[in-house]
């Protein structure tokens, strides 16, 4: 069995496959402050809750955007399953040309979802990530990833509204019944859902544009099963879009 691990600026997701099928999957918190040895006994408890043995898992995978933790998992792979934990970045083979002018700054998730939704739909395609960042990364129809655009994530924007002002509350995500609110809550609800649904809306058509004729269109991340529906250019959302990514690419680099 395979371990995916994807450390994100807000949540590391794990998933174990056995062979191409996804056997379980977790979440938990990205604190830098956490050693090895309390995200080793985090990360065991999953197992034995699971009825998962860490003597069955044969290898491992790590993207990472949080440079410090990438070697405390890189340590824990090695302590709690005797595994030596491939690294997504330069010297990995992703079957994918990155065509960025510095390839070495796309981040490792964003290379893990473009890899399986070409793998998955075909190109070109774009990929929604919508999770701390809002990210759209779009792919051609030769497997090339070229680029794409980065905006503040859902969660950041709310939160900055309350930081930044002096009067206005800190507000669950909500979607709003109406555009127009009637109460300062009701109006922020509106700015933040409609206000995204509009952001994402017109940045892929923008990146359809460019792109050409039969582009497809996944999301992926945190916040994308809870926008999707009011979102029509969204086709298809995969939660685990990125572990998958992890998992083809780590059978391409086992030889």
């Amino acid at each position: 069995m395979l371990l995916t691990i994807d450390i994100g600026n807000t949540s590391i997701h794990l998933g174990v496959f056995d062979g191409s099928n996804l056997v379980k999957t977790w979440k938990m918190q990205s604190v830098t402050e956490r050693t090895c040895d309390e995200y080793s006994l985090m990360i065991y408890g999953f197992f034995r809750a699971a009825d998962l043995k860490p003597e069955n898992i044969e290898g491992a995978i790590i993207s990472s955007v949080v440079p410090p933790l990438t070697p405390i998992f890189q340590n824990l792979c090695q302590q709690l399953f005797q595994v030596k934990a491939l690294t997504l970045g330069p010297g990995l083979k992703t079957g994918m040309p990155i065509l960025y002018e510095n390839p070495a700054e796309v981040g490792a998730d964003r290379v893990a979802g473009a890899v399986a939704a070409y793998e998955k739909f075909g190109g070109p395609v774009i990929v929604v990530d919508l999770g701390t960042a809002t990210t759209f990364d779009a792919v051609s129809a030769r497997g090339e990833y070229l680029g794409g655009a980065i905006a503040p994530g859902i969660l950041i924007s709310a939160e900055a509204l309350t930081i930044h002002t002096a009067k206005l509350p800190r507000v669950e995500l909500s979607k709003p019944k109406r555009v127009i609110g009637r109460t300062t809550v009701a109006s922020m609800h509106s700015g933040i859902y409609i206000g995204y649904v509009g952001l994402i809306s017109h940045l892929v058509n923008e990146m359809k544009k460019e792109l050409g004729p039969g582009t497809r269109v996944v999301a992926t991340g945190g916040f994308a099963s809870w926008i999707a529906a009011d979102v029509p250019v969204i086709e298809k959302v995969e939660p685990y879009l990125v572990l998958e990514g992890l998992r083809i690419i780590y059978e391409r680099n086992k030889a």
